[in-house]
């Protein structure tokens, strides 16, 4: 979010706006939000607020970008008919995403526009039995890796910034196989 950002205040840049765009699938099911289709996205965005706040300093500078145009925010619920030029699309949490989900935003990429997935297989809350679906995320990977247009990153666990704490449990996790 950073780098977009960063990009976008770059006057020779052609980017004009950062769009994040998450599903809106919950990890656990706690029954309908209430409200309207803003109101129960709201909780979707909370994580972008607070990582704005830090960047910014300041706790309202999410909502200033929203204001001015330089920050949008949608579900994937409601892209279809949509083209998005000159932005950095971030697709964050999309290992939670179906493969005709994914599909569903990468094609609407138009001219001048970047697109980045963060996602993490192993967070996977989409493949089970309750959901009866399967994250998309390591097909699309596959329909990447035939393309060369692009350039695919994958963090490692010495990339974890998160924690010293959060770092040392994932690294125990795969020394005992649980992940």
């Amino acid at each position: 979010m950073y780098l977009a950002l960063n990009e976008i205040a770059d006057r020779r840049s052609k980017k004009r706006k950062l769009i994040i765009i998450r599903t809106a699938q919950p990890s656990k099911q706690i029954g309908f939000l209430p409200g309207n289709e803003k109101q129960k996205l709201e909780v979707y965005e909370a994580p972008y607020k607070t990582i704005c706040a830090e960047l910014y300093q300041r706790a309202d500078a999410y909502d200033i970008l929203k204001q001015k145009g330089i920050i949008e925010f949608h579900s994937t619920s409601f892209l279809r008919g949509t083209t998005i030029d000159d932005s950095i699309v971030l697709v964050d949490e999309c290992q939670n995403q179906a493969y005709q989900e994914l599909r569903t935003v990468i094609t609407r990429l138009g001219d001048n526009s970047k697109l980045v997935l963060c996602g993490d297989t192993k967070q996977d809350d989409l493949t089970s039995e309750r959901f009866k679906e399967t994250s998309g995320l390591r097909e699309i990977m596959r329909v990447f890796e035939e393309m060369d247009l692009l350039e695919t990153i994958q963090f490692e666990v010495e990339d974890i910034v998160r924690s010293g704490f959060v770092k040392s449990f994932i690294i125990a996790e795969n020394r005992l196989g649980l992940y």
